[in-house]
């Protein structure tokens, strides 16, 4: 039976909307809030207008061994201030669907993260998300937050 596995994390940012949305939806931004260790590298033009349903996005990374792989995702969806949502469409993934919901409220913007994912390989795919998997991205998302931390305060 395949495994749709659920990450979610939310956090508060002391800043303007505007600030968190263009930081956010700027893929040149991806390999700052990404640990060092996953080499991941933006192989995109750069691009530097808004973002838009339909962009597509390439990137290396090194998720294991130091082996790298392309991941290449689209935005999907786009509702300007208010959230978009990025499908992986090549990557080590065979599912990786990734909302970003921004609310603004009183000091700031509470950002949301919803990712459902699905490893490749059946039972293979399950015990590596049980080995190392799920708590590389957690560990992911927690380097992020303390990035967004140290750019936008707590």
């Amino acid at each position: 039976m395949p495994s749709v596995y659920l990450l979610q994390q939310t956090q508060f940012i002391p800043a303007p909307l505007e600030a968190v949305w263009d930081f956010f939806s700027n893929p040149n931004n991806l390999e700052r809030i990404t640990p060092a260790y996953m080499r991941f590298r933006v192989t995109s033009p750069p691009y530097e207008g808004r973002v838009y349903a339909g962009q597509i996005i390439s990137y290396t990374v090194c998720p294991v061994a130091r082996i790298p792989l392309e991941w290449v995702t689209e935005i999907t969806h786009v509702q300007q201030h208010d959230y978009f949502v990025d499908e992986q469409r090549v990557g080590p993934y065979r599912l990786w669907h990734h909302e970003h919901h921004f609310v603004e409220v009183p000091g700031g913007v509470q950002m949301q993260d919803t990712v459902h994912y699905r490893l490749p390989l059946g039972w293979l795919g399950r015990l590596a998300h049980a080995l190392f998997v799920r708590r590389q991205l957690e560990n992911i998302f927690a380097y992020r937050l303390r990035v967004v931390e140290d750019r936008f305060g707590k």
